[in-house]
């Protein structure tokens, strides 16, 4: 099988609850499609909404905002996902974190036309990530939750993206997801598919060294130590 994957750059942009839907934008307000995904069912809504942020030189001064677009459908948690320019931009404070594990995280207000949400948490940087369906998986002969390595990169600026998470499920179609600050440093612009990076794991155990050149007592040539 080919190793390669699509990899595609996720902007900022905002998720929401219907109760959250509906302070913002007046009561029975409907997400509408502008764009569809490459997620299935997943879709790029007409809608904006303001994120305000924070002065964390003045306090008392104005509040930084941006514009980000909402994506549908709704969701059981308000989450908005931000590079950390974007986080620098705007005050907030983001921790990387995989969609979904937002207990802790960021807070920001929302203001839509309607009215406003003080997200007391939501605000995260989306861990980098590669959807796959149990088919994609077994073929790539990784499981959900395994964190992989992948090359990408336009030209003169390849690079290797480490601590990228597996997310598998049969809902899912084969992608990868970095924010602009990673599409940016590997100018992975246009139509982009990166590979996974295997790297052997060595194992070393008592009295054995993984790769039969140790340089000293307990060493392996690569660094490690034998378990004792």
């Amino acid at each position: 099988m080919e190793n390669k994957i699509l990899v595609e750059t996720s902007a900022r942009h905002v998720h929401v609850t219907q109760e959250t839907l509906e302070v913002l934008f007046g009561a029975g307000h409907q997400l509408e499609v502008r764009k569809m995904l490459s997620q299935p069912g997943q879709f790029a809504s007409t809608d904006k909404v303001t994120v305000i942020g924070y002065n964390k030189k003045d306090p008392n001064g104005p509040r930084p905002s941006a514009a980000l677009s909402i994506l549908g459908p709704v969701r059981d948690h308000n989450q908005v996902e931000v590079s950390y320019t974007d986080a620098r931009n705007l005050g907030l404070t983001a921790p990387v974190r995989e969609s979904g594990d937002i207990a802790g995280s960021g807070k920001c207000t929302l203001k839509g036309p309607a009215g406003e949400v003080d997200l007391e948490e939501g605000v995260i940087i989306a861990k980098r990530h590669i959807h796959m369906t149990p088919e994609d998986a077994e073929n790539f002969g990784v499981k959900n939750g395994d964190i992989v390595a992948v090359m990408v990169g336009g030209e003169g600026r390849a690079t290797i993206f480490c601590d990228t998470v597996v997310r598998v499920s049969p809902k899912y179609a084969l992608a990868m997801h970095i924010d602009t600050d990673e599409c940016n440093a590997a100018a992975a612009f246009g139509e982009v598919y990166g590979q996974l990076v295997m790297f052997e794991d060595h194992h070393c155990h008592e009295g054995e060294c993984c790769c039969d050149e140790g340089e000293g007592e307990g060493e392996c040539c690569c660094g490690h130590h034998h378990h004792e």
